[in-house]
């Protein structure tokens, strides 16, 4: 019985370790096209395949297009955000080139902490 206690400790300990890097603030800062981070910023093109390490990261594949709404700035510069079709996420500066700006001036604001939550499931439409 004791055996069977301490499996169910180590999951759940796992479980609530897995959910707080998931939540894990990748910057404090980034840049935008305006305050609310709601203009495009870029048109890019994937130059390399990427499969994020969870679902706030957008996988692609090369050739496919992404627009870019935000860049994560200050202390973690590579990521920007942005959309392929429905799917939305962060992704490696590096693994994409710029293919059209379409935002000259960037503002830099905070980042919300609802900025970094794993939205996984069917329940969460990117529109």
């Amino acid at each position: 019985m004791s055996r069977i206690l301490d499996h169910r400790i180590l999951l759940l300990v796992i479980s609530f370790l897995t959910s707080l890097q998931s939540t894990k603030v990748l910057s404090e800062w980034k840049k935008c096209g305006d305050r609310e981070c709601e203009t495009a910023m870029s048109r890019v093109q994937a130059t390399t395949d990427y499969l994020g390490p969870d679902c706030r990261y957008l996988n692609f594949k090369t050739g496919e297009e992404i627009i870019v709404y935000s860049k994560l700035s200050r202390k973690n510069e590579n990521l920007w955000t942005g959309s392929k079709g429905k799917d939305f996420g962060y992704f490696p500066k590096d693994a994409v080139k710029v293919e059209e700006v379409l935002i000259v001036e960037e503002v830099e604001v905070l980042t919300k902490e609802t900025d970094f939550l794993c939205l996984d499931g069917d329940e969460y439409v990117f529109e």
